[in-house]
């Protein structure tokens, strides 16, 4: 290590520190928390950590490096494997400089007898640590690197609770919990994309953490590929979260001079439980550049077609539908699935990406002039990632196509993977999406993706799913170049790309694909634990669900879909008149809240079973919007009173019922009246009784200078 370098160096975000020591000659987080004072001494949080000598154990105990090195001699897991033929595998890098300013840090690190730089880079954006790994072959030939994760970050022993996601299409985001013990705990997608079961995100606390108190720590992995993520638990007690990208056998190899950087990790504390860790990474990215786009205007209501048509295109009945769709208040029509060369059904068509002259003759403009012509922007359904063996683009080029022959490719709704490594494919998909977006005023794109990458093999014979990813990302980065005014949702058969990596270079992401407004809330609470409402694609579905068959209420329908970036998707000729007046009346509901919704904090609120609450509470404090569902029928006669959080406690707030309208069961507090924020987070409010499958929304607004209400039979504080 140079001799000139400090012992410890450290960064703060609003309610954060991040501490590093580089005594050792290795980087090592020494303290990563909840802020510490300024004056702290760094040095003491080394010595208060110093251990004595244990038996059958080294005398002096590696350290837990930012990337775990195998010439450490550790018995965890490496955070670096690379090697060149089985040789210059047990590297050994030291630090040779540190670039430190406000809030960042660059820490490189050489190892001359091995032939490699590694570079930590480690950025606090308010509460949220952005870190990557980036490795550099300064040998003379290729370096074989089997991983390379993000840099490692310690867990306290008092965190002894892991919370990981799973799931499955039309079920993701679902969490489980379980107690961490020595040992690994690990998770990895092999899928190539990042998965409807394995969301690259794991929250870890103590176990007495809730949505409001406790500390608790949150990591999420910006990629969108296969992955493999860790926490791992020493028989030393120390534990630690490794995230990085899943490389298959030989697929990244580097030659000499050549870099390749782990995706990002990113990761937060809090002391106010599981929603104040949420509230860290949703102001996070609202904070990105990326972000501004969608602060520079009101997220549109959406319409989407395919749970209305499906591949039955009509022109006559998709520009009826669009008045139907202007008149309850959307705001864009997007057209799915369908309009395309030989596109009747899902096993022709993919790949060939003009306008169908048998379905439209006339090309899309009749639909996309009445559409802008109704006021409502044009959004269009693709998926330049796939193509159908039926096609005339793999007629062409079936070499574009991912592989690994001999072995015979897996059924997969009809399709194949295009090749997103090869520079050709790139070249021939941007080209054909720049020509319809020049020809036509298309504002949003739905970029689909319906297969997982089964057989990632290139045209090379090498493995290409990082490849693909890499790929994907250059064609997003290109088109957002091109066409800064397009948005772009991010859907894999639902929420199967949801990760920050895709969302650098795309504005929404399609949730899941089950419009089922009673899954939704579990699946929409599972996404929020690190995305905001505002980039949540939530749509009113049919009155009977496609997917679940469940019959739902519109009311119901339009009470969870209010609350993300909403939308609706079913057949508005089958929406009858009673109907569509409650959603039109929610359409402008959400309409009247949007701000809110869109840029408040997210309270998850402790309900009980058979249960769904939670509120979107303004930054200031003077608003809110409560939602409270009843899923399941409950075990008494009445709820548990549901205490509120978020309020500012020495308020009065004006509470009203705001859905449905109007208010279908008798409660007494239906004319609303003013209460303390104290009273409300403290003893709480007693909910109407519900049927199952109903649900209630309150707006809640701050008064000044007004005492609370007296105890009278509409107060429920007793």
């Amino acid at each position: 290590m140079a001799a000139d370098l400090p012992d410890h160096v450290r960064i703060d975000g609003t309610g954060v520190t991040l501490v590093l020591g580089l005594a050792s000659g290795l980087p090592t987080v020494t303290y990563w928390g909840p802020r510490l004072p300024d004056h702290t001494d760094l040095g003491a949080l080394t010595r208060l950590g110093e251990r004595a000598e244990a038996n059958a154990s080294p005398a002096v105990e590696p350290v837990l490096a930012l990337t775990p090195l195998a010439g450490q001699g550790s018995p965890g897991r490496p955070g670096l494997a690379a090697h060149r033929d089985g040789r210059d595998w047990a590297s050994w890098a030291l630090v040779t400089a540190v670039d430190a300013g406000p809030g960042h840090l660059v820490i490189t690190s050489v190892d001359p007898a091995h032939g490699l730089t590694l570079v930590h880079t480690l950025a606090l954006h308010g509460d949220v640590l952005a870190a990557t790994t980036t490795l550099t072959n300064n040998g003379d030939a290729a370096l074989t690197v089997d991983e390379l994760a993000a840099p490692v970050l310690p867990l306290p022993g008092c965190v002894d609770r892991i919370i990981g996601f799973e799931g499955r299409w039309a079920g993701e985001f679902m969490t489980r919990a379980l107690h961490r013990s020595m040992g690994i705990w690990l998770r990895e997608n092999r899928r190539g994309r990042t998965s409807h079961d394995s969301f690259p995100g794991l929250i870890a606390t103590g176990a007495d953490v809730t949505e409001a108190h406790g500390l608790a720590y949150g990591f999420h992995l910006g990629w969108s590929g296969n992955h493999r993520l860790a926490v791992e638990t020493l028989a030393d007690g120390r534990g630690s979260v490794a995230m990085g990208a899943l490389f298959l056998p030989g697929e990244v190899r580097l030659a000499p001079g050549a870099t390749r950087a782990s995706p990002p990790l990113f990761a937060s504390v809090s002391e106010a439980g599981l929603s104040g860790l949420s509230q860290h990474f949703h102001r996070y990215l609202r904070s990105r550049p990326e972000h501004d786009r969608l602060r520079a205007k009101p997220r549109p209501v959406h319409y989407n077609s395919w749970e209305a048509v499906y591949f039955d295109h009509d022109p006559a009945v998709l520009i009826d539908m669009a008045s139907r769709a202007a008149a309850v208040g959307v705001e864009r029509f997007v057209l799915d699935d369908g309009w395309f060369l030989g596109r009747r059904n899902d096993r022709a068509g993919l790949g060939d990406w003009t306008v169908d002259p048998a379905v439209w003759p006339e090309g899309l403009h009749p639909l996309v002039d009445h559409v802008t012509g109704l006021g409502m922007e044009f959004g269009l359904w693709v998926e330049p990632e796939m193509v159908n063996p039926d096609s005339n683009l793999y007629r062409a080029h079936p070499d574009w196509v991912l592989g690994a022959p001999p072995a015979p490719q897996l059924s997969f709704r009809n399709q194949l993977v295009l090749d997103f490594g090869q520079a050709a494919v790139r070249a021939h998909m941007f080209a054909a999406i720049d020509t319809l977006l020049r020809e036509y005023p298309i504002a949003y794109l739905k970029w689909d993706m319906n297969r997982d990458l089964s057989h990632p093999g290139g045209a090379d014979g090498r493995a290409g799913a990082v490849a693909h990813v890499d790929g994907l990302y250059a064609v997003l980065d290109q088109l957002r170049t091109a066409h800064p005014g397009v948005e772009i949702e991010s859907c894999a058969s639902g929420g199967g790309r949801a990760d920050y990596g895709v969302l650098a270079r795309t504005d929404r992401i399609w949730t899941s694909d089950s419009n089922d407004a009673l899954d939704r809330l579990a699946i929409q609470r599972g996404f929020s634990h690190f995305f905001p409402a505002e980039v949540m694609g939530a749509h009113v579905g049919p009155a009977t669900c496609h997917i679940t068959g469940r019959k739902l209420s519109m009311a119901l329908r339009v009470a969870t879909a209010l609350f993300g970036h909403m939308g609706m998707e079913l057949d508005l000729r089958d929406v009858d008149a009673a109907d569509a007046i409650e959603l039109t009346a929610g359409v402008a509901l959400h309409k009247a809240h949007r701000t809110l919704i869109h840029s408040g904090d997210l309270v998850r609120l402790e309900a009980m079973a058979g249960a769904n609450a939670f509120a979107i509470v303004a930054a200031d404090r003077s608003d809110a919007l409560v939602s409270w569902t009843l899923v399941t029928e409950q075990r008494g006669y009445f709820a548990e009173p549901l205490r509120l959080a978020g309020l500012d406690a020495a308020a009065d707030y004006a509470l009203k019922p705001v859905w449905p309208q109007p208010l279908r069961t008798p409660w007494p507090l239906a004319d609303g009246g003013v209460f303390s924020g104290a009273a409300l987070m403290q003893a709480g409010v007693q909910m109407p009784r519900l049927h199952p499958g109903t649900a209630i929304i309150l707006h809640l607004r701050r008064i000044e200078g007004c005492a609370p209400q007296a105890s009278s039979s509409h107060n429920n504080f007793a």
